[in-house]
């Protein structure tokens, strides 16, 4: 199982390091990154391999959310199943 967590805001010290952070905290393993800086905004995707988290994608999502929150950063979630079905014809 996978996730899709994209992350948007000012560009700050330490954003790639926080989530990569709570990631293996969670036992969560980063497969993928595509990050990029556009003038001043920080923008950020990843695939990440959920199958052996160590919490459920629920508490997952909430804490980065959270951390988001707390940062002035938008961040989401998404389980790979849902990405799909979104984009299925």
């Amino acid at each position: 199982m996978r996730a899709v967590i994209t992350v948007v805001g000012k560009d700050t010290v330490g954003i790639l390091a926080k989530v990569s952070d709570v990631c293996a905290k969670s036992n969560i393993n980063i497969t993928e990154v595509s990050q990029t800086i556009m003038e001043d905004m920080f923008c950020m995707i990843m695939m990440a391999d959920i199958s052996k988290s160590s919490i459920s994608f629920t508490e997952f999502s909430d804490e980065l959310t959270e951390y988001g929150a707390e940062n002035n950063l938008s961040i989401h979630v998404m389980h790979e199943d849902i990405f799909n079905s979104m984009h299925r014809i």
